[in-house]
């Protein structure tokens, strides 16, 4: 069995982002099967038609990342019960010019975090319906909320919580056994 690789889009832009830690998290404990790299989406410019016809340079390397990825993991914050805007902007870049995306027909999932007990519920929620539009077939279960984020990670950046370990290795899992429906 080749490895499958991951494109993992990072929504915090923090320097200390808990999504940036959960997305490092999940890659120390993905299966071998699973090759997740970050690619970073935080220098994208604004997407702008109009630039389209001599696209930036970040945008012609981050297309040819998304379009030779066997699939995607989104780890998101929730701003304002809503996927970040650089996500929304890395979907967008992709997604374009019309009729040549990118995303297509390839198995995503999404981890989202919040520093209150919901987890960014709304978030992942929010983050699922343009996916249908890009055609990225989302995983549905086990969904991934992880909640009071803020708490997890040690001086460190090493995770506390062996209950949060074991809920992401288990999610890894199931994200393996998904892409490799695909």
């Amino acid at each position: 069995m080749s490895k499958k690789k991951i494109a993992v889009m990072v929504g915090s832009l923090r320097k200390e982002s808990v999504n940036r830690k959960l997305a490092n998290e999940l890659i120390k404990l993905a299966p071998e099967s699973l090759e997740l790299e970050i690619v970073e989406i935080g220098s994208l410019a604004h997407y702008n038609e109009d630039l389209d016809e001599n696209p930036p340079a970040e945008w012609v390397t981050f297309r040819e990342k998304i379009g030779a990825a066997d699939g995607y993991l989104f780890v998101t914050p929730e701003y304002n019960r809503t996927f970040s805007g650089v996500i929304k902007n890395a979907l967008d870049v992709a997604s374009r010019p019309y009729g040549q995306s990118k995303w297509g027909g390839k198995p995503g999932g999404i981890v989202s975090s919040s520093v209150s007990p919901l987890g960014g519920e709304g978030a992942n929620l929010a983050l699922r319906q343009p996916m249908v539009f890009v055609n990225i077939y989302m995983m549905q279960q086990p969904e991934a909320y992880i909640g009071n984020s803020w708490e997890l990670f040690d001086e460190q950046n090493n995770l506390k919580s062996d209950d949060t370990r074991t809920f992401l290795q288990g999610w890894v899992n199931a994200f393996a056994e998904w892409v490799y429906k695909f």
